[in-house]
């Protein structure tokens, strides 16, 4: 029986961690409503078809690590490596589990437009440090405020113990999604997603074997729902985070940003019934998963303060104690300006702590994306200036490492 069946035959089919149906009934402020044209509330078939997704997790993943477990972890591993890296061609004597799945992941769905993926990446290679800071002190920092994410985190130490390499490697896979044609068959995206992919399927592996892991609470390890709550934090929290910090977005960009999370996730293995097309769909999803999350506890303190440490670790060329200083201070203030006093203090971070640098930064940012809008040789500048931060910051978490993604032997005992 593989870890799926045996996570749906666990009673009771609702995991502890769901908020009851009648609670999630909240009336939408109207003009709210009027935007989303919907309530935010889910239907009773909504409700339904999330809280089942807690007990599904990569299915097609997951059966291609039972069978490298079987054949044989680490060669087994090895010919995955290769597959993903140099194509079935490269592999001598393929297996046919392996081929299967590399065929079904190397055949892209219809709706995929690599000129509008391009355009996606472009626009955030525009934000420069805008978007990281986001994703960092925001989407990241804010989700474990729900506690229902954390458990995976905390039981494999990946963001607790080791949360400089943990967001630098989540750093380097997001600049690899990024690049212009990264999310290609052989681009970095494209192959760095397939590797987490498979790492994250190697954690369920072996969480669902662990005793300490409750099920009847939690549900799949790292399930859809929590695979799709982690995609729209890419796009949907980005792109209301960078409009709270002056950075415009137009629809078209926005429609870009949306289309590239859901190739990219779709490599993931996010299931296409999961993946949305526009920011308003994400935002009624992204609420939708946020029903079966639980209130803060004591992960939310544990890995909110290991987060906040983690630019203490950075690396400078000058000045680095200073310097290291002034990035947790950034980070501190990117958070209170998103999350307010109670949310800052059930996270571990100072209350007290003020938003100077948004609050500093905003309108010379918003007048620099404004001005530079309509001059294309303006915006060819703010992309290559915007990524050479982008992949500075990069540099200053991993130091002299060498740049990576999530190694599966670093992340649990066990895994290959």
């Amino acid at each position: 029986m593989n870890a799926q069946a045996r996570a749906q035959a666990i009673l009771p089919a609702v995991p502890g961690r769901v908020r009851p149906f009648e609670k999630t009934q909240q009336p939408t402020p109207l003009l709210l409503k009027t935007l989303l044209g919907r309530d935010l509330a889910p239907s009773r078939e909504e409700f339904d078809g999330v809280v089942g997704a807690l007990w599904v997790g990569d299915p097609e993943m997951d059966a291609l690590v039972d069978w490298m477990m079987e054949y044989g972890a680490r060669e087994a591993r090895g010919k995955f490596e290769l597959a993903i890296n140099e194509g079935l061609a490269a592999v001598k004597d393929c297996p046919e589990p392996l081929r299967v799945f590399i065929r079904k992941v190397e055949k892209r769905p219809s709706w995929v437009d690599f000129d509008l993926i391009n355009e996606g990446a472009r626009f955030i290679h525009s934000t420069g440090m805008t978007a990281p800071y986001v994703l960092r002190d925001l989407a990241l920092m804010g989700g474990y405020l729900l506690s229902g994410f954390n458990q995976s985190l905390v039981l494999t130490g990946a963001l607790n113990k080791g949360a400089s390499q943990r967001v630098a490697e989540t750093g380097k896979w997001w600049v690899d999604c990024t690049e212009q044609d990264g999310l290609q068959r052989f681009g970095p995206g494209f192959r760095s997603t397939l590797h987490v992919r498979m790492v994250h399927s190697l954690v369920r592996r072996n969480l669902n074997r662990r005793e300490d892991w409750d099920a009847s609470e939690w549900g799949m390890p790292l399930s859809q729902v929590d695979m799709v709550a982690t995609y729209l934090g890419f796009c949907v929290v980005m792109l209301g985070g960078l409009r709270k910090l002056g950075v415009p977005v137009t629809p078209r960009e926005s429609k870009a940003v949306m289309h590239l999370w859901k190739y990219a996730c779709w490599l993931m293995g996010v299931e296409e019934r999961w993946l949305v097309d526009t920011e308003r769909q994400g935002i009624v999803l992204l609420q939708h998963t946020l029903m079966t999350q639980s209130r803060p506890d004591e992960t939310t303190r544990e890995l909110g303060k290991a987060l906040a440490d983690e630019p203490l670790e950075r690396h400078f060329s000058h000045l680095q104690g200073i310097q290291r200083r002034l990035a947790y201070e950034k980070h501190l203030s990117m958070s209170s300006y998103f999350l307010d006093k109670e949310k800052m203090a059930q996270l571990g971070l100072p209350a007290s702590t003020l938003p100077w640098y948004p609050v500093v930064t905003l309108v010379p940012r918003f007048v620099g994306h404004v001005s530079q809008r309509y001059n294309p040789v303006m915006r060819r500048r703010q992309e290559r200036r915007g990524r050479r931060d982008q992949l500075e910051m990069l540099n200053q978490m991993f130091g002299e490492a060498e740049q990576g993604i999530i190694r599966p032997d670093s992340q649990h005992p066990g895994h290959v």
